[in-house]
């Protein structure tokens, strides 16, 4: 449990607000972040680098609320994004346009327009393709763009193989000796700056190998594409830094950065991490009631009104989310499964999980659901998703107001049409 949220006489409390108080006014299912808790790990990696020239870009995809985003950027972070919508929020949100660095193996077009139009600091390149479209879309523009190509390493990062990226059989990243050519192709195309190298391996990683292992092959390519007479100004490292759901032992940030910076052997180029997870896992938690409890003589079920399009993670990745009542009780536990209303045996937030005994009208508070939680929700069984909650001190603000019916079909239309005749 974070420090962020702790029980105070028996109830929960996010920073100096009791949980049960923003229930009674937001209602339930919603999302709730503490600004202490993403400023502080921010800042964990900010003082382990110390003069050591770097940025640390927060993963826009793993929380993009507006609030969040904004919160990242007046405290100096740069941005890590995918997609042309992560580079309009992270605008929106204040990034400076030469603190984004945008990833992703299927950019756009369009999306290559926006991003060289608004000055980002470098695209991190995925195939001779996308270079190619960078650049002609830079000469369209008159403008020039900066890249960096991401290398994958064939590094087993040891962790869920859907959230694997580093490896040879994935999608992400060149081979290291495509990767090389790519570099002395690059130099000739109008309309390109090369300032960097990228490498991301995966994510949920608690083992610092995997990243020391893949830090050492870009190293020794480096050297090989500075040969060329090209210089670099970027070591992007990527992200992937894992947290405690469970019984992980997880690294901190500064024996991340500590290990990153022990195999730099003297190299004088600025450092990119691009943390998510490690930064707004444990920053939130996603509250929920219980709806009704549900007994069939084999299973008991904890019916709440949260479920797999509110939180996906269990059900994708079979995830552990550490679950507590927000108000402490009954000392006697059992055995049940807590799930949702979604017509789907795949919808639980937990199975077989020893729980307090509770009652109708409980709250309960899923923790670590910070990232990837709402970010990755939907609208599946047409459920509105749920409002996201901001705390400062001891003050709150919904920074993401809950869908209404109307949101659900906003876009949509009635045709009134008739099948013909078969």
């Amino acid at each position: 449990m974070d420090n962020a949220f702790r029980y105070q006489d028996g109830e929960l409390f996010c920073e100096g607000v009791a949980v049960r108080d923003i229930a009674r006014q937001v209602g339930t299912p919603f999302y709730l972040y503490s600004s202490f808790a993403f400023c502080s790990r921010l800042n964990d990696y900010e003082k382990a680098f110390g003069n050591y020239p770097h940025l640390v870009c927060f993963a826009v995809k793993s929380n993009s609320n507006l609030a969040v985003l904004n919160l990242m950027a007046n405290q100096g972070a740069g941005a890590d994004i995918v997609s042309g919508g992560e580079l309009f929020r992270a605008l929106r949100s204040g990034f400076p346009a030469d603190r984004i660095v945008y990833s992703g193996v299927g950019k756009t077009i369009p999306e290559i327009r926006e991003a060289i139009g608004a000055g980002i600091l470098m695209f991190n390149v995925e195939s001779m393709q996308e270079l190619e479209e960078i650049s002609r879309q830079a000469r369209i523009l008159g403008k020039r763009a900066r890249i960096s190509f991401r290398v994958n390493p064939d590094v087993n990062p040891k962790t869920h193989p859907y959230i694997s990226t580093g490896l040879k059989k994935n999608k992400f990243g060149m081979p290291m000796g495509m990767a090389l050519e790519a570099y002395r192709m690059a130099m000739d195309m109008d309309g390109i700056d090369i300032i960097g190298i990228d490498c991301h391996i995966g994510s949920q990683l608690t083992d610092l190998a995997p990243f020391v292992d893949a830090l050492d092959r870009v190293k020794s390519l480096l050297v090989d594409i500075e040969s060329f007479g090209i210089e670099l100004d970027y070591i992007d490292i990527g992200g992937g830094l894992g947290i405690k759901y469970h019984e992980e032992n997880a690294p901190s940030p500064g024996e991340y950065v500590r290990a990153i910076l022990d195999h730099m052997d003297g190299l004088e180029h600025k450092i990119i991490i691009e943390p998510g997870r490690s930064i707004a896992g444990n920053a939130g938690i996603l509250v929920t009631s219980v709806i009704n409890i549900k007994d069939t003589g084999t299973k008991k079920f904890i019916i709440v009104d949260a479920a797999m399009n509110d939180l996906a993670r269990p059900s994708l990745y079979e995830a552990y989310h550490a679950i507590h009542p927000v108000s402490r009780g009954d000392a006697v536990h059992e055995a049940v499964d807590i799930v949702g209303p979604i017509c789907e045996s795949g919808d639980f937030l937990a199975r077989n999980r020893l729980f307090p005994r509770i009652a109708r009208g409980d709250l309960l508070s899923v923790f670590s659901a910070g990232a990837y939680g709402f970010t990755m929700s939907s609208n599946y069984n047409s459920r509105p998703r749920a409002a996201e909650v901001l705390v400062r001190g001891q003050e709150f603000a919904v920074v993401r107001a809950r869908e209404t019916y109307d949101d659900l079909i906003r876009g949509e239309k009635v045709l009134d049409w008739t099948c013909e005749r078969l």
